[in-house]
Parts: structure tokens; C-alpha cells; sequence
């Protein structure tokens, strides 16, 4: 039986040392790691790992977060893996899918993760609607304050100065430079 851990984080800026600290801890003998969302479906590494892994062997994750978020992708990995002889250990929540209550743990724990998402997604829904009906509108602050634009617009006009140059004297690019024209006409 060969252990295969799977280490996973959803940005670049995050790092997976904690969870390959734990894998080789563990005693897997391999480790693949993604950098991707939970929520994707395909995962290069998850992918490979899956062409790798033969009958007896154990795929290892530290968390059961780490290899999905939704209850339908988890089981349908899990699914995957018992068709295949394949067995699924959870460090940290003590889930061992070779043995009939590590398999219900595993069902119950992926459904309480989907449960948790599901209510962090309508926290913040009901917060986004809060702030709008208190005239709050969410993303980023626009980089062109109404003087910066009306300066440009004036550049513009008078017909001296390139995009490129009006872009870099206001402080933009000229991408944001023609949206903000455009978006915006003169008053």
C-alpha cells in the first residue's frame, strides 16, 4: 500500500508547507499540490494524482475541505476512489475510509462543510444587501477622482497630449483612462 498525500490552497499567496509538514508526517510517500479554489471540479494535480493511484493504495489530505467543498463533488470523489480500491484518509478529523464508520463520518463531515459554505455565501449576501440599501455599493474606488477626469478630459481636448501621456499625468493606465472617458462624458 502506497500513501499519496494531496495538499491544496486557493491562491498563489497562500502556501501548503503546513499541509506537506503533515502529509510526510503522515508517511506519504508522495505529494501533489494545487493551487485552485475548492469549488473547481478539475484540479491538475488532483488529477494526476487520481491517473497515479492504484488499488490498495491511500490518498491522504490533511482536511476534508482540502479536497472539495461541495457534499455531491466530495462523494463523487470518494465514490471514485472506492470503485477503484482506493482508500481516503482525513488527518485531522480522523477519517479513514477502509473501515464502515470512517465512510459515514466522511459523509456526515462533507455535509456539514457544505452546510458552513452554504451559510458563510448567505452571510454575505445579507450583508452585501444591508450595505446597498444604506446607499453603500461594494468594489473598488474608482482610480480617477472627478478632478483627475475632468483634468484629462481638458488634456484630451486640447489636443497636445497623447493618451499614453494623459494616462501616465493623471496616474492611470490608458485602458482605465478611455473607460472612464467614455463612461463618463463631459457635463
Amino acid at each position: 500500500m502506497t500513501s499519496l498525500g494531496y495538499a491544496r490552497v486557493s491562491t498563489a499567496d497562500q502556501t501548503a508547507d503546513g499541509q506537506h509538514d503533515s502529509l510526510a508526517a503522515a508517511g506519504c510517500e508522495r505529494i501533489f499540490t494545487d493551487i485552485a479554489s475548492g469549488k473547481l471540479a478539475r484540479r491538475p494535480q488532483l488529477d494526476v494524482l487520481l491517473d497515479y493511484a492504484r488499488a490498495g493504495d491511500m490518498v491522504v489530505i490533511t482536511k476534508l475541505d482540502r479536497l472539495g467543498r461541495s457534499v455531491a463533488h466530495l462523494v463523487e470523489l470518494a465514490g471514485v476512489l472506492q470503485s477503484r480500491g482506493i482508500d481516503l484518509r482525513v488527518l485531522h478529523q480522523g477519517i479513514d475510509t477502509s473501515t464502515p464508520g470512517g465512510r459515514l463520518t466522511f459523509h456526515i463531515l462533507a455535509s456539514i462543510a457544505e452546510f458552513e459554505r452554504d451559510l458563510i455565501s448567505e452571510r454575505t449576501r445579507d450583508g452585501l444587501a444591508a450595505a446597498r440599501a444604506r446607499g453603500r455599493k461594494g468594489g473598488r474606488r474608482p482610480v480617477l477622482s472627478p478632478a483627475k477626469l475632468d483634468h484629462a478630459r481638458k488634456l484630451r481636448d486640447g489636443g497636445e497630449h497623447t493618451m499614453t501621456e494623459i494616462a501616465e499625468l493623471v496616474g492611470c493606465s490608458r485602458a482605465t483612462l478611455y473607460r472612464a472617458l467614455v463612461d463618463q462624458p463631459a457635463a
